[in-house]
């Protein structure tokens, strides 16, 4: 299969090494360090049992017309760099091309298929004008969950922490042709990859702890064990929680896993930093409204009251609004002395 992935960090890389390892047309859309890191050595993965492999066939380029219409689309960066990448994309699509985004967070195309009132629905949080849409039309797209954890740790090495669950699903539920041939190729390179029914109860399931965990990390510093140990904050995270599972529920979803057993799985994990904390840290713009700001958005639709997700959002857009001023000081007054 020609498969174009866009973004060679922590997961693209990741999926990417292992797909063109397993003999799959592989081609990065990256730039700068990562560009020419690939194209002078490929694309190495060390994994979790310390084994290291290196793909060393995998294309790269910053052309998209270059690289040219492709089966498979990855789009392997955080849900608000996607639409940087908008204008490009179409030159990677054919008649048959499918688009798989591997975003945290509610994606742009919830509402496709979804049926009811709110079907077809643009989600304003992550696509603010509709143009994600326009460009990456959501009649190609197949939904995925990402669940592995990997780390970039130099241009064009990737360090597999754990997982290698990737579901996948269509908006409206079926088994198509399509889907089964993105669940087989990914099966083929080593990941589970089952065809889910109903790929937004997954989506929300992830959704759950990303809401709640990052932003208190980003805003308290805490790694998942001091969030889940610390009353207060153990406390808060379960009301955050309570109030996202009152929205999912207004539009159908319904958990597989109870609150309590949620926050246990994370507390499990320990001393984890999450992304948005690593962001934070890096003083990188945190992923703020794909995974916290739509489901403020959708509890608005639902008229469902949110408080203490509200309180976190409000919070945490400060911060971004922050570091942004930070990383881009206003020029000074030219009339000044």
């Amino acid at each position: 299969m020609k498969i174009a992935i866009i973004g060679a960090g922590a997961i693209g890389g990741y999926i990417g090494a292992k797909l063109a390892l397993a003999g799959e047309d592989v081609t990065f859309l990256v730039r700068g360090a990562s560009l020419e890191a690939i194209r002078s050595r490929g694309i190495k993965l060390i994994m979790q049992d310390g084994s290291e492999h290196v793909a060393g066939k995998v294309k790269a380029t910053s052309d998209y017309a270059e690289a040219g219409p492709q089966d498979l689309v990855i789009l392997a960066m955080k849900a608000h760099q996607v639409i940087g990448a908008v204008e490009e994309v179409p030159k990677l699509l054919g008649p048959e091309t499918v688009v798989v985004p591997m975003q945290n967070g509610i994606p742009y195309w919830y509402f496709y298929r979804h049926g009811g009132d709110l079907d077809g629905r643009v989600v304003h949080s992550v696509d603010p004008h509709g143009r994600i849409a326009t460009m990456i039309p959501a009649k190609r797209v197949i939904g995925c969950v990402v669940y592995p954890a990997s780390e970039l740790i130099a241009p064009g090495v990737i360090q597999h922490v754990e997982g290698d669950r990737f579901p996948v699903g269509e908006p409206d539920g079926s088994t198509s042709v399509r889907v089964t041939h993105v669940s087989e190729c990914f099966i083929r390179a080593g990941f589970k990859a089952p065809v889910l029914d109903n790929i937004r109860a997954e989506i929300w399931l992830k959704l759950w702890g990303n809401l709640t965990f990052n932003p208190i990390s980003a805003l308290a510093r805490s790694t998942l064990i001091d969030i889940c140990q610390y009353p207060l904050s153990r406390d808060l995270a379960a009301a955050m929680m309570t109030e996202a599972q009152s929205v999912a529920n207004r539009l159908g979803i319904t958990f597989r896993l109870s609150l309590e057993k949620r926050i246990a799985g994370a507390e499990r994990v320990g001393r984890h930093k999450t992304s948005m904390l690593q962001d934070v840290e890096a003083g990188r713009a945190p992923e703020v409204d794909a995974l916290v700001g739509s489901v403020v958005e959708l509890a608005r639709l639902t008229e469902t009251p949110t408080p203490h997700i509200d309180t976190v959002y409000a919070l945490t857009k400060l911060l971004a609004k922050t570091m942004e001023e930070a990383r881009n000081p206003p020029a000074p007054d030219a009339g000044a002395h």
